[in-house]
């Protein structure tokens, strides 16, 4: 028979197991079907993004728009899942992919969560409406065809001065990044700010952003899909804040902004330029601080790299 003891231990490992796989916090008391649910959120948005461009209809020969309700008709409301929804699994309804599909005209096989060519084009119209970095958070947090967006707890979308001389981008927020809103905090986040000391910068003389804003579940590397919706943003921040030199952080920002093919050991180091509004920034890659926590030994290749920015700073015009 186990004892109070061990029984408090199993229960201790079993939260920490839960912990490092991403699971950090109680969102309801039922589980919910966010596949689903974002597939419901991007199809509302992409028809009120439709019904925003397309002219209105004209009027019909009984003197009302077309499809119009009647006075004192009711609109339907479409059903939006929530925290305790299980009414409609225990009564027999259809799952909600299944339910939205039909909607759609759709089979209900069809794979739910990947963006559609509507869907980014969404993400660059609303990316390319803001006029300034404000406004562009702004549409961010209203952009609802990323999954990630309803799983994270924060949107992380930047950090220090807009106005500085040097951008850093990296890949996607962690667990510190999701609890707080901010890009690089934590461990890494205390290294990367030691990397700027060390070049005479702090985060009030640099900015800082992701390329995903929004934390992947359990740390995962975001997809291509995931990337592909979120890039439009982080190419308008850049053109917004306009930085003389951008540093890009890990392979994956790297591959991202400048689509290259090449590992981060190839990458770093080199000078490369990336156009933008009409001119060419300087840009380079160099080693994730997060990667350089478990790989120390590469932290005298990021110096190099951080020399090398400090070298281009000094010699940039004011």
């Amino acid at each position: 028979m186990q004892t109070d003891h061990q029984i408090q231990r199993e229960l201790e490992a079993l939260l920490e197991f839960h912990l490092e796989a991403g699971i950090d916090s109680f969102l309801g008391d039922a589980p919910i079907d966010w596949v689903a649910r974002s597939v419901e959120l991007a199809s509302a948005q992409r028809q009120a993004h439709a019904a925003r461009t397309q002219p209105q209809s004209r009027p019909s020969a009984g003197g009302r728009a077309a499809g119009a309700q009647r006075p004192g008709a009711s609109a339907a409301v479409p059903a939006s899942p929530g925290l305790h929804s299980p009414s409609a699994a225990a009564f027999g309804s259809p799952p909600q992919g299944e339910a939205v599909a039909a909607q759609q005209g759709k089979p209900a096989n069809s794979t739910p969560g990947l963006p559609t060519a509507q869907t980014v084009q969404m993400a660059r119209d609303m990316a390319a409406s803001a006029r300034n970095l404000d406004e562009l958070r702004a549409r961010l947090a209203e952009f609802n065809g990323c999954s990630l967006s309803l799983t994270a707890k924060n949107l992380v979308f930047c950090d220090g001065n807009p106005e500085a001389k040097v951008m850093l981008v990296g890949d996607a927020p962690g667990r510190e990044e999701d609890q707080q809103g901010k890009p690089f905090v934590g461990r890494s986040g205390q290294l990367l700010d030691q990397m700027l000391r060390a070049i005479g910068l702090d985060r009030s003389s640099a900015y800082i952003g992701n390329v995903v804003p929004w934390r992947p579940p359990g740390d995962r590397t975001p997809t291509q899909q995931e990337t592909e919706l979120c890039k439009p943003f982080v190419v308008r921040q850049i053109e917004l804040a306009a930085p003389e030199v951008l540093v890009l952080l890990g392979a994956a920002s790297a591959k991202t902004l400048m689509g290259a093919t090449d590992g981060i050991r190839k990458l770093r180091g080199n000078w490369m330029t990336y156009p933008v509004a009409g001119r060419d920034i300087a840009c380079i890659a160099t080693y994730d601080p997060a990667y350089l926590l478990k790989s120390p030994i590469e932290k005298r290749f990021a110096w190099k790299d951080f020399m090398a920015i400090r070298h281009r700073l000094s010699h940039s015009p004011e």
